[in-house]
């Protein structure tokens, strides 16, 4: 998948051209759109049947849920290295060094929205701070 092979040329270590960071966020974008979506969806009727009295069915919606919260904080996690540890030592410019550092504040953003208690804070701070 393009994600995955994005995360290849940015461990290369060298700087990546404009066109090579713009298909990485794409490929990172777009593979944690479609979680967070479906996230928002399965959280949603967790809720509704949670509250009509369907235990089994909110159980089934909470263990879904769990899954793609764990998919998510992976994909997240996975960009957020690539970003501290390998693009933004290497970045060239200072327009890559800010486009990467929003990247880092997007995803940190969108641990935030999944987590709870103080993972959700923890997340929230290292965005503002990105």
């Amino acid at each position: 998948d393009l994600a995955e092979h994005m995360k290849n040329v940015g461990n290369e270590g060298s700087a990546l051209a404009v066109e090579e960071r713009n298909l990485l966020s794409v490929a990172y974008k777009n593979a944690v759109g479609s979680r967070r979506a479906a996230w928002r969806i399965i959280t949603s009727v967790q809720q509704k049947e949670a509250t009509k009295g369907n235990a089994d069915n909110a159980a089934y919606a909470k263990e879904f849920c769990a899954k793609v919260e764990s998919e998510l904080q992976t994909i997240c996690d996975t960009i957020l290295s690539l970003l501290k540890d390998k693009l933004i030592p290497t970045a060239d410019s200072a327009e890559s060094k800010v486009f990467y550092q929003k990247m880092m504040a997007d995803y940190y953003r969108y641990i935030a929205e999944f987590r709870d208690g103080d993972a959700k804070s923890a997340a929230a701070e290292c965005a503002r701070k990105a």
